[in-house]
């Protein structure tokens, strides 16, 4: 039966209140925060305890999904029925000949349904009022309407 060390308790200790205050932190810069509190530890002293303590380190949330910020803040709205949140955008293409064309698609964000498609040359912000304008009359208005900051979506026209 192996015997340990004896400040094994104590480093544990330390351990384990450096993980619970840096949290995203992995056993490697908890031993080098160690190191520089004045402890005389290496990787592997500290690899093993970490896994005898059953600690871990929290996977990242993916970029596109996460719900908060550094604050704290919820920011991005989840669909919550159909019609809650459309979202539209551009999609540029070109043609066999090279000449270049736009589409603009709204999609409803709960059922993942594209509501429409506008095909066109030249696509600018009056025709994306259009587009919408056409839509609130046939689906009724959604509760939020979520694009990027394209030039076309920041326009005073689509805004007002």
């Amino acid at each position: 039966m192996p015997r340990g060390r004896p400040d094994d308790d104590a480093l544990t200790v330390d351990i384990i209140a450096l993980a619970a205050q840096y949290g995203r932190y992995g056993y490697r810069r908890i031993a080098a925060l160690l190191r520089d509190a004045g402890w005389a530890v290496n990787v592997k002293r500290v690899e093993q305890i970490w896994r005898r303590e059953g600690l871990k380190v929290p996977s990242r949330q993916p970029k596109k999904g996460r719900l908060w910020l550094n604050d704290g803040s919820c920011i991005r709205l989840r669909p919550e029925r159909p019609n809650h949140v459309w979202s539209y955008d551009f999609v540029e293409s070109r043609t066999h000949d090279g000449r270049k064309f736009r589409m603009l698609n709204v999609v409803d964000e709960f059922t993942r349904e594209c509501l429409a498609i506008r095909i066109d040359r030249k696509l600018n912000s009056t025709a994306v009022v259009d587009a919408l304008t056409d839509l609130f009359i046939l689906r009724g208005v959604p509760g939020h309407v979520r694009s990027d900051n394209g030039r076309e979506f920041i326009a005073k026209a689509v805004r007002d």
